[in-house]
């Protein structure tokens, strides 16, 4: 996952609001989302799959609860011990307050990476390139990419700006309208201009190849768009468009559910 937008708590009617970019090689053999036993998180999760290290990218639970991971670029890097799949999975299965000082003991098991886990109520942020990492997040939206939290990459801010302007139109009759409009503004393909790209250890070639909110491409490219709604009634809403190569449209997955009273 390399792009991700959360609302907490800025609209009336959605209280929680997830859009998010995956990128990936389209040779990664992946698992479409659906739900499945998670030993790790203990619980049924809604997730898709990684099938060569395990793990996910983003999962929901039945009450609506979202982690997700992101790598964090650093040009060549060493790889984990641990798969970073396994992370969002760790995240619905433990409070932060106990998630939290186990990661900072074990976060050079890991290659970079960046952690979120949200609620209606609150949100929860790790990444072991933070110089204090782990933090809790309240009211607001947010913006995550391949590095720290509210970086100001331009994919980061062109996103949280269109996700910012849709929910100030949207209400609880349109969820499946936002879900639409959400998907659309997630397939954004313009680049960066070349004296606003980061400087993350790769050539400026792929610097600006990466540069999009949607990364169009043969080999590399944006393989799945997944947006995640709880409303204030407990409606949780989720829908997952999958991706093929130089951005093809494949399958769709749509799920909808009460929350537990």
């Amino acid at each position: 996952m390399c792009l991700i937008v959360f609302s907490l708590r800025q609209h009336p009617d959605f209280p929680l609001v997830v859009a998010a970019n995956r990128d990936e090689f389209f040779r990664r053999p992946t698992a479409a989302m659906d739900w499945w036993a998670s030993e790790t998180a203990d619980r049924k999760v809604l997730a898709g799959r990684d099938l060569l290290s395990g793990g996910t990218w983003l999962a929901v639970d039945v009450n609506g609860h979202v982690s997700a991971v992101t790598n964090v670029r650093e040009g060549a890097q060493a790889p984990g011990t641990n798969s970073r799949g396994e992370l969002p999975l760790l995240a619905l299965a433990e409070h932060s307050e106990t998630l939290e000082p186990r990661l900072q003991q074990q976060k050079d098991r890991y290659s970079g990476f960046n952690l979120v886990s949200l609620n209606t109520e609150h949100g929860w942020y790790f990444s072991n390139r933070d110089a204090h990492p782990g933090r809790h997040v309240h009211r607001g939206t947010y913006g995550l990419s391949n590095h720290l939290l509210q970086t100001p990459w331009p994919k980061l801010l062109r996103l949280r700006s269109s996700v910012t302007g849709l929910l100030e139109s949207a209400n609880s009759g349109t969820t499946e309208a936002l879900h639409q409009s959400l998907i659309a503004h997630l397939q954004d393909t313009t680049p960066a201009p070349d004296h606003e790209l980061p400087d993350t250890g790769v050539d400026r070639t792929t610097e600006r190849f990466l540069s999009s909110p949607f990364i169009v491409g043969s080999d590399y490219g944006t393989r799945a768009t997944t947006v995640v709604t709880v409303s204030a009634g407990g409606e949780i809403r989720v829908t997952e468009q999958v991706w093929g190569p130089e951005g093809k449209k494949q399958d769709t997955r749509a799920f909808c559910w009460q929350r537990p009273a």
